[in-house]
């Protein structure tokens, strides 16, 4: 073999060498940072924040000890940035008119996002207005409603749907944030009328064990059966929208809700068309 022929071999030999190396890098599994365990002092920042009374106004705090790269978090226990930044917007948006007013957290928030046709088609005429930020609970509803977002508006009517968000709560306690944002509501807007919604069945199905019937659902049953009591068949209505959710099992399909917990367009039809009649009736 001549010295030519080898020199080539040995560029090929090295191309392959270098294409395998390259393709192992690409491929290779890529490891998430190890996330250290919150200190003490974090620890009880975090304890404290999920603990503020269901009833008690409270900003949203950013909780997260650390950011996705394992970095520590500059914005701990401050204010969190994207709830105060959607409560500006919604300070912003009662600079139009407001017919029909949504309140509540991310399933709220979820028709500017699964929703948005079905919103378009059904409330956009109404000049409807979406107050829903992910993750709030009713403490975050009461802060803000305490901090303008009801102040200088006349909607004829306010979905109010909240509570999920408080699960690990006792119902009694969830009951209790929700039936506060309700007076608030009613003093803030003595003219309109609310329609309260029960929350939404969440969790894959019943999930049955040793006989016993799943606890979250069993705890939102409890909690929408209290919240039922307030409709007074005139300034508050309550509407349930639970079994339109779930097949005859119990269970409720990834079609409706792919995370057992936000609806998507599916979701937001079951939605609308389960509540478009009480809602007409509370429009005339």
């Amino acid at each position: 073999m001549n010295q030519r022929r080898i020199s080539l071999l040995s560029f090929s030999a090295l191309l392959l060498l270098s294409a395998s190396i390259g393709w192992a890098q690409a491929t290779a599994p890529t490891t998430k940072p190890v996330m250290p365990p919150p200190t003490k002092e974090q620890a009880a920042i975090m304890a404290a924040s999920s603990m503020v009374p269901t009833d008690a106004p409270s900003p949203k705090m950013d909780v997260r000890p650390y950011t996705k790269d394992g970095t520590p978090n500059s914005n701990f226990g401050k204010n969190d940035a994207g709830f105060m930044g959607a409560h500006q917007q919604f300070l912003k948006r009662k600079e139009k008119p407001i017919g029909v007013l949504f309140l509540g957290d991310s399933i709220t928030a979820g028709w500017n996002g699964g929703g948005k046709k079905v919103w378009a088609d059904h409330y956009a005429k109404l000049d409807a207005a979406n107050f829903g930020i992910g993750g709030d609970r009713t403490e975050h509803v009461l802060w803000r409603i305490e901090n303008g977002e009801l102040d200088g508006i006349h909607p004829k009517v306010v979905v109010l749907m909240i509570g999920t968000n408080n699960i690990y709560r006792s119902a009694e306690d969830i009951t209790k944030g929700v039936k506060t944002i309700v007076t608030q509501i009613h003093t803030k807007l003595p003219e309109s009328k609310l329609l309260l919604l029960g929350i939404f069945p969440r969790g894959a199905g019943l999930n049955l064990k040793d006989g016993k019937p799943d606890a979250i659902r069993t705890k939102l049953q409890a909690v929408n059966a209290e919240l039922a009591k307030l409709d007074d068949g005139k300034q508050t209505r309550y509407l349930e929208i639970w079994k339109q959710f779930l097949a005859e099992d119990g269970s409720l399909s990834k079609e409706i809700m792919p995370d057992y917990l936000h609806p998507n367009e599916k979701g937001y039809i079951i939605w609308a068309d389960s509540m478009q009649p009480l809602l007409d009736e509370m429009l005339k």
